[in-house]
């Protein structure tokens, strides 16, 4: 099965992180604790008890794995905090701008020039997410905090992809160090990301505000969609560009919007522009597959 496949049967995967973000109850920083916490204990008994592979590794790898997770746990909370903030929808189109801010991110990165065709790209999604403020003016809070979730998210797919090209650690070890230090950057921030820095117990106490079955959706999301969505996304990796990974997770936005549409009936409150927003940020997608092609297809042609 082709890798870039693959990816978009991922991106299906990822899509219910959404919807399993509106179903648990607890604030963003408590889920975000409590996902990567058990996504850690999960990918460390997957690594010595199946794999049966070495757990530890060296100091510098380990400190580079755990800075990584950090920037992974301050995604999650914004992502989900948009989520709270707003609604699914607004959030994933938010997300969406994460292939534009790769365009910058990944050669930076990688020191290697920046390509128009990428920064296009993802300036056509911009035009897209333009589109969706403009007529979801009263979520712009939201909007805003979605941005961040995907400036981040620009970021630890690149240092990632360097990882696994530079070194031979077992995937699910590296899921186990950087859920870690995602958990503890979460943990420490409680008190500043749940706006309790007076009063930090009323913000640990959040920890435990569990209802209903927030217990079974926090295992769904902490070992299908985040031990085995994150360790196959950094397998992917191996052959596919953070670039060409980031874009085609723009995909999840179409399928959050339309799981959001008939679980919670979030198409009822949202304008028509917002539909044109995302229409034009699944253009961008299609022109990324379709531009390469008819660029060799021409070259071919001429030769």
């Amino acid at each position: 099965m082709p890798p870039l496949f693959q990816l978009h049967l991922l991106v299906v995967l990822l899509a219910a992180t959404a919807i399993l973000g509106r179903l648990i109850s607890l604030p963003a920083p408590a889920l975000v604790t409590w996902r990567t916490l058990l996504a850690a204990i999960g990918a460390a008994l997957l690594v010595k008890m199946v794999r049966r592979r070495p757990l530890f590794v060296p100091r510098r790898q380990l400190m580079g794995l755990l800075g990584i997770g950090a920037i992974i746990g301050l995604h999650w909370t914004c992502f989900f905090g948009a989520i709270q903030l707003s609604n699914i929808s607004i959030c994933l189109a938010g997300m969406a701008t994460i292939s534009l801010f790769t365009a910058f991110t990944e050669p930076l990165l990688e020191k290697r020039p920046i390509r128009p065709l990428e920064v296009g790209l993802g300036l056509l999604i911009v035009a897209g997410l333009a589109m969706v403020a403009g007529f979801e003016r009263g979520r712009w809070l939201g909007l805003l905090v979605a941005l961040g979730a995907a400036f981040l998210a620009a970021i630890f797919p690149v240092l990632n992809r360097r990882v696994v090209n530079t070194s031979d650690l077992d995937i699910q070890t590296m899921v186990a160090w950087e859920m870690l230090g995602a958990c503890a950057t979460v943990l420490i921030l409680q008190p500043v990301l749940t706006g309790h820095l007076a009063d930090p117990g009323t913000a640990y106490r959040g920890l435990l505000a569990f209802h209903g079955l927030d217990w079974l959706w926090l295992l769904i999301l902490a070992w299908v969609c985040t031990v085995f969505a994150h360790g196959f996304h950094i397998h992917l990796l191996r052959s596919l560009s953070a670039y060409t990974s980031n874009l085609a997770i723009n995909f999840e936005p179409v399928y959050g919007i339309l799981a959001a549409a008939l679980l919670f009936g979030e198409h009822k409150d949202l304008h028509a522009g917002f539909y044109a927003g995302a229409l034009t940020i699944v253009m961008a997608n299609l022109l990324h597959a379709l531009i390469p092609r008819w660029r060799k297809k021409r070259v071919d042609q001429e030769s």
